[in-house]
Parts: structure tokens; sequence; C-alpha cells
């Protein structure tokens, strides 16, 4: 039973470390970073040019599309490297294959619903 336990103090360990983190790094950086009030300081960045025009602008919502389907994809590839380490040698590497094919088939099947859309094209 205490075997148990003990292998659970990383666990709490690193939650206790994740939960202090950030309220520790705020309070650091509130306290240890200079502080200035210039006008200077509250003025919109444009590398030093001055602003022109209005921030609210609307882009077109193709970048959204091929930014959110970049992601996907990068995620859904991320997913491969895991498999490829834990299921060597575990004797069940039939069933992981066939399983991580699936997966694949899934991810083929979204690239090609997009490029059927026309979706990974830049501009239309």
């Amino acid at each position: 039973m205490s075997n148990i336990i003990y292998s659970y103090i990383p666990v709490a360990i690193i939650l206790v470390v994740a939960l202090l983190m950030p309220p520790l790094t705020m309070f650091l950086v509130k306290t240890l970073s200079p502080r200035s009030r210039s006008a200077a300081k509250y003025q919109t960045y444009e590398a030093g040019s001055v602003p022109t025009g209005d921030a609210r602008i609307q882009f077109n919502v193709e970048y959204y599309l091929y930014a959110i389907a970049f992601v996907l994809f990068d995620i859904e590839v991320l997913f491969l490297y895991p498999w490829a380490t834990v299921f060597k040698g575990h004797g069940i590497m039939m069933l992981a294959t066939v399983e991580m094919l699936v997966f694949i088939f899934v991810v083929l099947f979204g690239y090609v619903y997009l490029l059927k859309k026309e979706a990974l094209k830049w501009m239309k």
C-alpha cells in the first residue's frame, strides 16, 4: 500500500509546482520590473513610424481557415511520436498498427476534404 502512495509523490510535487509557478512569476515580474509612465509607452508600436489608419480592419476568413487547418494537422502529427515509442516491443504492435492506420486515414480524409473545398489555396 505504501508503494502506491510513494508513486504519487512526483505527481503531487509537479502539481504543487504547477500551481505555485504562475502566481510567483507574476509577483516577481510586478515587483522587479522597471516602471515607466511616459506618454511614449502608451503609443501604438509600428516599427517607429507614426500609426496610420484604423486598428479595426477586417481580415479574410480564409486566413483563419488556413491557420486552423495547419494547427489541426500539426497536432495530429504530434500524436505519431508517442505512439511510435510506446508500442515498440510490447507485443501489441498489430493492434496498435491498425489503430494508427485508422488515425492516419482520418487525417488523410480531413486533408482530402480541405483539398476538395479548396481551403488550402491561398487566394481564390
